[in-house]
């Protein structure tokens, strides 16, 4: 590969980097703010939900897709956007602010415009930079509402059925040739070059990897990893430390890189990959590792 070729994976490798830095940045503004999903972080049951959840939540969008409601399904994503900013935004002011009308003033505000902004204007540096903000804060509300040993459960689930549905069923293929086609901004783009388009262009999944502007990877691929990162960073204690950050944790964080290298390797063949078993195993493989070798065992019950 030249310099040209290689300059999307390190620019895929720069995201994932950015939504782990972001997302640790979260997690004590999140928790102080109580933005727990579950109400019990420390539930086995709580991976089961989640799964239900996604497998309702994606069928739903199949269904939609297949009867060409593309506003309903816009409305439903856009919501769900709408819903993660007002998050984000309201830790990060009531933080700074307290509890107080301009703080909450300022949440709508940043939250309409950043909104507003992804589905007028979806190019692709828009896309990315807030695509980092969602990704970063869903990891980060996620992360500090499981401990570590439901998250390690749900990682490994989420492999599996992401592995299914891209090679078996190939329902996720259809689902991202779908919500790409509608310019939904639930993905990150990295161009092939500076003058790539992504409002005029698009992206081909389909196509052969040559007629490609940009290199493509959903936010759920940022995202489920990197919950891994944030219960380990907010759970984790007693274990050696680097700038507050324990070293089990930097091992997700490596892993998680180390996973994204691999996928990257696969995904310049042309097809499309299912992501999840190697950037969720890399987090899981980097943490356990850490923990083996600094005696960081305190996760598992019992121990």
């Amino acid at each position: 590969m030249n310099t040209r070729q290689i300059a999307p994976f390190i620019g895929m490798g720069i995201l994932m980097v950015a939504v782990q830095l972001l997302s640790i940045f979260l997690t004590p503004l999140m928790l102080g703010a109580g933005y727990e999903a579950f109400e019990n972080p420390e539930s086995a049951a709580n991976p089961i939900y989640f799964i239900i959840i996604l497998l309702i939540f994606t069928a739903v969008l199949l269904w939609l897709i297949k009867r060409g409601k593309e506003f309903a399904i816009k409305a439903i994503i856009g919501f769900s956007i709408l819903f993660i900013f007002g998050y984000i935004y309201s830790a990060l002011f009531l933080f700074a602010m307290g509890n107080t009308l301009v703080a909450w003033s300022l949440t709508v505000i940043a939250t309409v415009i950043s909104g507003g902004l992804l589905y007028a204007y979806p190019e692709w540096y828009v896309i990315d930079i807030l695509g980092v903000l969602i990704s970063g804060g869903a990891a980060a509300i996620f992360g500090i509402s499981l401990t570590i040993l439901p998250v390690i459960i749900l990682l490994i689930l989420l492999a599996v059925y992401d592995a299914v549905s891209v090679y078996r069923t190939k329902h996720m293929v259809d689902l991202a040739e779908s919500v790409i086609n509608m310019k939904t901004p639930i993905l990150v783009v990295v161009p092939k070059s500076l003058n790539y388009s992504y409002i005029k262009e698009g992206i081909g999944i389909k196509e052969k990897k040559e007629d490609r502007g940009a290199y493509i990877m959903g936010m759920g691929d940022l995202i489920m990893p990197n919950i891994l990162v944030v219960s380990s960073f907010a759970f984790l204690t007693g274990a050696p430390a680097v700038f507050g950050i324990t070293l089990p944790t930097l091992g997700a964080m490596a892993g998680t890189v180390i996973g994204l290298a691999a996928l990257l390797w696969f995904v310049s063949g042309g097809k499309p990959q299912a992501g999840l078993p190697l950037l969720n195993g890399g987090a899981i493989a980097g943490f356990i590792l850490l923990c083996a070798l600094t005696g960081s065992w305190g996760w598992i019950p019992g121990m």
